[in-house]
């Protein structure tokens, strides 16, 4: 796809005419259930249901990193497969500077392969990555829900550990073939004590959560002390 033109399909997707206006835009579209699942089926659609690559990668690095003041760039896909294979085959995952999420991608993608998507449950494999980017979040949770992925998102600072927000994304159906539902976990000692948090900075997210929560509760890999 050129990418003009994937410019103006994602554009178009989420209802924008400018660049700037995208992050927030997904970000809104994030805790409406109906207008993102048919945001996500016209991103399948327009990208022929392939989720083996991060399809965001060359806009947001054209059009949304800040390469000057705070250094963001991309792991060339190339690099992304080398690094996955590197670390194997795993059912946890941990990542410090997902971006919008291309390595964690790459990851997901090889487990899958591992099983073959007849075989694979993703309450198999938990996903924790942390991004402290505002504009970059939207894109790495997008990215995560559209493939039904579980994972902790931390939106912060990971060497200060301060922290704007903790994303719960769970896959309720724990099928391959269904997206992820959105949680926002509480701003409690709790979770903070959990996931190493300090400080939490910046304005908080609303109250979310979507999943029903003895299925949060029963999540094998949050802490049985961690409150919702």
């Amino acid at each position: 796809m050129q990418d003009e033109k994937a410019m103006a399909i994602i554009h178009d997707i989420f209802g924008v005419n400018e660049s700037f206006k995208l992050p927030d835009a997904i970000m809104e579209m994030l805790f409406d259930k109906e207008k993102r699942e048919t945001a996500m089926r016209r991103y399948l659609k327009e990208y022929d249901n392939d989720l083996s690559f991060d399809g965001f990668h060359k806009y947001y690095e054209a059009e949304q990193a800040n390469r000057k003041k705070d250094k963001q760039d991309f792991t060339p896909d190339t690099v992304a497969t080398i690094m996955s294979k590197l670390v194997g085959s795993s059912d946890m995952y941990y990542e410090p500077a997902a971006g919008t999420g291309g390595i964690v991608i790459t990851k997901w993608w090889n487990d899958i392969k591992d099983k073959s998507p007849f075989f694979y449950k993703p309450s198999n494999n938990l996903y924790r990555v942390e991004e402290l980017s505002d504009r970059a979040l939207p894109f790495l949770l997008f990215n995560l829900m559209i493939r039904g992925m579980n994972a902790i998102v931390i939106h912060g600072d990971v060497l200060e550990r301060s922290a704007r927000g903790v994303f719960f994304v769970q896959n309720d159906l724990d099928t391959y073939m269904a997206f992820s539902s959105l949680n926002v976990m509480t701003y409690s000692d709790e979770v903070m004590k959990e996931f190493e948090i300090k400080e939490w900075t910046g304005e908080r997210y609303p109250e979310h959560i979507e999943s029903k929560l003895e299925v949060i509760k029963n999540e094998r890999s949050i802490s049985s002390t961690t409150k919702f």
